[in-house]
């Protein structure tokens, strides 16, 4: 067991898949949670299911990229819990896969805002109060496609480069402050993202069988450990799931 208590987490994208899993295990491990998402109907399931277990859920809709709208979630968070403790920046979009001749130029820098701008916000909004708490964990979701190339993603590939780029710009500025700052490359999780991806026919991601598809528990799991001083050795980097030591060391082998 990872020991949260007293810890207070804000987890964006928390609706669904790897966001809800985060919420649900930083909330076993004894943090309080605000779940964030663009629609509170399905928040207020995997809230439910929190406060029934005993943990305190708070739900919030908002909207990653705008500022504003992550700003006002982060008041929530601190008007309910009065700090925050720990950032998952999980909100992003693979939609819509595409070649880049094929591909719709609006919808592409769609989701370099939700991808980027998302996650730009989520930290601009919460590094002062974790600066004037002198403690604070901000975990990046990240991807093996920040660092490759990948047939019909160039808006994911782009976006999780940059996602990466953001982890190290401000490990190196927050470093020595009592702020941790790193990312978690999960591979491939069994999702509704790898439904999309599975019927675009595109790259061979397209073509894995789900069986090799890892459950979305395994990394909200490794997000609770992640967040305790194990994530200490990840500073800075992406931490891959892919990595047998790590899940390990997470407890989920």
């Amino acid at each position: 067991m990872f020991d949260l208590k007293g810890q207070v987490a804000l987890v964006t994208g928390a609706s669904r898949g790897i966001g809800a899993e985060a919420a649900k295990s930083l909330a076993k491990h004894g943090a309080s949670v605000v779940l964030a998402a663009r629609s509170t109907d399905a928040l207020e399931t995997v809230a439910d299911s929190i406060r029934s277990d005993g943990g305190g859920a708070e739900v919030v809709a908002c909207d990653v990229s705008n500022y504003g709208s992550i700003r006002d979630a982060v008041t929530v968070c601190t008007a309910a819990f009065d700090r925050i403790d720990i950032l998952v920046n999980n909100a992003g979009v693979i939609e819509p896969i595409a070649r880049l001749e094929e591909s719709d130029p609006d919808e592409w820098a769609k989701a370099i805002d939700i991808n980027v701008k998302g996650v730009y916000n989520g930290m601009r909004a919460v590094i002062p109060i974790m600066l004037s708490q002198d403690s604070g964990t901000i975990i990046n979701i990240s991807s093996g496609a920040a660092t490759s190339a990948l047939e019909g993603w160039s808006h994911y590939c782009a976006s999780k480069a940059a996602v990466l780029s953001l982890t190290k710009c401000a490990h190196l500025e927050l470093v020595g402050k009592g702020l941790r700052v790193m990312g978690l490359s999960p591979g491939t999780v069994a999702t509704g993202m790898q439904v999309a991806i599975k019927q675009s026919g595109i790259n061979p991601v397209s073509e894995l069988d789900p069986s090799v598809h890892i459950p979305a528990s395994w990394v909200g799991e490794t997000i609770a450990w992640l967040s305790t001083e194990a994530g200490n050795a990840y500073r800075g980097i992406d931490c891959s799931l892919r990595d047998e030591g790590v899940r390990r060391a997470v407890g989920l082998i």
